[in-house]
């Protein structure tokens, strides 16, 4: 992104403030309250396009006042105080020099679980300086359930008051069956403390008091031989099904085939229907036990010919090789019908699953699995369009291609970061998903808006500090009022205040970032909250 706009209007706001203070007859000054905000809003935005001096001579003016004072300033006080500002703005005015950070869409996600929040403020900005992005969580209960979005490279645990080692039983409980290293920092003096961790499940375990370095090369050697597992591994763990790297052989093998004996083949991507409210009604255990039985299912059901995959989530593949699309389509059909006949049970109530299918003929040896992949994927979701639980084909999709709506609000006083994210968001891909995007100047604006009544996933950027609502209690009234509705919160804060830090994620927020921020890890980050690529 071409950062030269934001910069340009982050230098014009400032001189428009500051000629309004100075340059006006009679002109209304500000009292500290305003003042500090004034500064806060510079901050936070010169650091996110750039302008780093800029935003840490605000953070010294800062520093310097109160935020919570009315104290009315005189002309000539508050022109010695912005001296400084004043005479860096209009020189920086003509320096078009701006940093640009390199974009990085796939980075290692790590969750720490802890309840001590300074640790969490100190792990957080330590492991994020790495290009990793570090997810926070307070309760044990939200980053279980954040697990199955997020699927993280990584999880760290504290194991103050010996609560680690519950989390680690728990993570075994649920998660056995996937290969997430689990790095506990504990007492490493207690000799018990350290191999109740070790049976338990941790890689490692980190004595306090630990050099942050130490835990960021311990990290760094865990990512490595996570990215190694994952790149040479062929089988997906919970289902025991063939992954993704396979079908990418698959594929080329019937490929050749094609090539020398002209059998076409076919590509079917399935995808469980309302697995979603599986999970929220009977949670993530009976989740997996639908994925096995369905994986289970559809491998003694196909023919030895076909093969079977988990693509991520409740979304699998079959590859039916030297077969017509009539001829797949009626083994898929077939497969739906049984399917439905399979009862589960769970807290005393049966029900059953089905789910949608998009299939795709590959009859031509230019085409690639990417196409074949996107074409299946089209005709999963106009059948999923259109009622669920059928099997369309390639020729016959039935109007728009189907993608679930995602709601973006962005809610910021200072109208360059508005400006700025909206710009990001609207240029991002979020495969799956049909975005909009609204910005809004204060809390009450957004909540008036009734934007979070609209049907489908919402995601808010929600700035911490706002006159007219402070942005924790925006975020209290969302998680107050919208019980159901599937949000998503990345809190932005010019503070390292560990009070709010601690009532945001207390509140309910996914994670938060500090102001200033890189624009490219933003959007990285963004995207992963959205959607996690597989």
């Amino acid at each position: 992104m071409d950062m030269k706009k934001f910069e340009k209007l982050l230098l014009n706001k400032v001189k428009n403030q500051l000629s309004d203070w100075f340059d006006v007859h009679e002109a209304s000054l500000p009292n500290e309250n305003e003042l500090f905000r004034f500064l806060h809003s510079i901050k936070g935005t010169a650091g996110s396009v750039g302008l780093e001096a800029l935003s840490d001579i605000a953070e010294d003016l800062m520093a310097q006042i109160s935020e919570n004072s009315k104290r009315q300033w005189k002309p000539d006080d508050l022109k010695t105080f912005l001296n400084g500002l004043i005479s860096h703005t209009y020189e920086y005015e003509n320096d078009s020099r701006l940093k640009n950070s390199e974009s990085r869409e796939h980075l290692p996600v790590i969750q720490i679980i802890s309840a001590d929040v300074s640790r969490i403020v100190l792990a957080k900005e330590a492991l994020e300086k790495n290009g990793w992005i570090v997810m926070p969580y307070t309760a044990l209960e939200k980053a279980l359930r954040s697990k199955y979005d997020l699927r993280p490279d990584l999880i760290i645990i504290d194991n103050r008051e010996s609560m680690g080692l519950a989390i680690l039983d728990e993570l075994e409980k649920h998660h056995s069956k996937h290969f997430i290293p689990k790095v506990v920092i504990g007492h490493g003096g207690r000799w018990k403390e350290r191999m109740d961790a070790y049976k338990r499940g941790a890689d490692d375990f980190i004595e306090m008091p630990f050099e942050m370095e130490e835990l960021i090369a311990r990290v760094g050697r865990l990512l490595d031989r996570k990215a190694l597992f994952d790149q040479s591994a062929l089988l997906d763990e919970l289902t025991g099904l063939y992954n993704r790297k396979f079908l990418k052989d698959t594929f080329k093998r019937n490929l050749a085939a094609l090539s020398r004996t002209k059998k076409e083949f076919c590509l079917a991507v399935l995808d469980l229907d309302h697995f979603k409210e599986i999970n929220d009604e009977f949670g993530h255990l009976a989740g997996d036990q639908v994925l096995s039985s369905f994986a289970a299912f559809i491998k003694e059901k196909t023919r030895g010919t076909d093969s079977v995959f988990r693509l991520g989530g409740e979304e699998f593949a079959i590859v039916f090789s030297g077969t017509s699309i009539k001829e797949a389509e009626s083994i898929l059909n077939r497969l739906l019908e049984g399917m439905k006949k399979l009862v589960f049970s769970e807290k005393g109530k049966s029900f059953s699953v089905t789910f949608s299918a998009g299939l795709f003929l590959i009859n031509s040896e230019a085409t690639t699995l990417e196409e074949a992949i996107g074409e299946a994927d089209r005709s999963l979701y106009s059948a999923k369009a259109n009622g669920r639980a059928q099997v369309v084909t390639s020729d016959e999709k039935i109007g728009e291609v189907y993608k679930k709506p995602l709601h973006i609000s962005v809610i910021d006083d200072d109208a360059i970061i508005r400006s700025m994210l909206s710009k990001i968001i609207k240029g991002m891909d979020a495969p799956n998903f049909q975005t909009d995007v609204e910005v809004f100047e204060n809390g009450r604006k957004f909540l008036d808006s009734n934007r979070l009544g609209m049907k489908g996933d919402h995601f808010l950027i929600l700035d911490g500090v706002m006159p007219v609502m402070d942005g924790l209690e925006v975020l209290q009234r969302v998680r107050k009022e919208a019980v159901g509705v599937p949000v998503k919160v990345l809190m932005l804060t010019g503070r390292k205040n560990e009070y709010d830090i601690a009532r945001a994620l207390e509140l309910g927020a996914d994670d938060y970032v500090t102001k200033p921020f890189s624009i490219t890890e933003l959007e990285a980050r963004i995207k992963v909250l959205i959607q996690r690529p597989n």
